[in-house]
């Protein structure tokens, strides 16, 4: 008798991130500022200021990082997992009808649900620029202008947040008929941002109301 073979591992695919760093450091420089009053305040205030400042605490921070330090997006072979402020949407590529950059970045499935990419800010400032360095370049006959961009080659040419969704659409039409990208969209609610918000929230209304 033979020896029973191992299983075959399934292949895993590396996540390429997307983030914002403007919106981090500005996440991180205000959850800054907020800690230092919110501490000034529990120690030095009297009456009702340190209870303002814990239920103010609890109400601010969750939503700071909820809209500047958590937001990313996550994509490989296999699906696109977008990470915004109050939820988590997995999308197997096959439920991916295309993908949009206008005012804002978002994400079409099959269903026609639309899906924003919060990590993926437009830079309007960032399009007129790159649209300055094209005619630039094409009025002196720059070959790099006229020459397409190779996949997955950065192109200087491009606002870098343009540029990240021209990856994205790669990956959806070179993988939406992968068997490995089959299936439903899945969404999670944030209840580790939610709640600690609304009871913030809460304590908030209570303190002015009764204390």
């Amino acid at each position: 008798m033979t020896d029973p073979q191992p299983p075959v591992a399934e292949p895993q695919y590396k996540d390429r991130t997307f983030r914002s760093s403007g919106g981090i450091t500005g996440g991180v420089l205000l959850l800054a500022l907020g800690g230092w009053l919110g501490i000034d305040a529990l120690i030095q205030g009297e009456g009702r200021t340190p209870w303002l400042a814990i239920a103010g605490l609890l109400l601010a921070v969750p939503l700071v990082v909820a809209y500047t330090v958590r937001p990313a997006v996550y994509a490989n072979e296999e699906r696109l997992r977008v990470r915004n402020p109050f939820r988590t949407i997995t999308l197997p590529w096959a439920s991916v009808s295309g993908l949009r950059s206008g005012y804002s970045n978002e994400v079409f499935t099959q269903s026609g649900t639309k899906y924003q990419l919060w990590a993926i800010p437009v830079s309007l400032r960032g399009r007129k620029k790159a649209a300055r360095r094209k005619s630039q370049g094409a009025a002196s006959g720059d070959p790099s202008v006229v020459n397409a961009r190779r996949p997955g080659q950065p192109d200087s040419l491009r606002a870098p947040g343009d540029q990240i969704m021209d990856d994205l659409r790669e990956l959806a039409e070179g993988h939406a008929a992968a068997e490995s990208a089959q299936g439903d969209p899945e969404v999670r609610w944030s209840y580790e941002t939610l709640v600690p918000a609304v009871v913030g929230a809460v304590l908030l209304a209570v303190v002015f109301a009764f204390v």
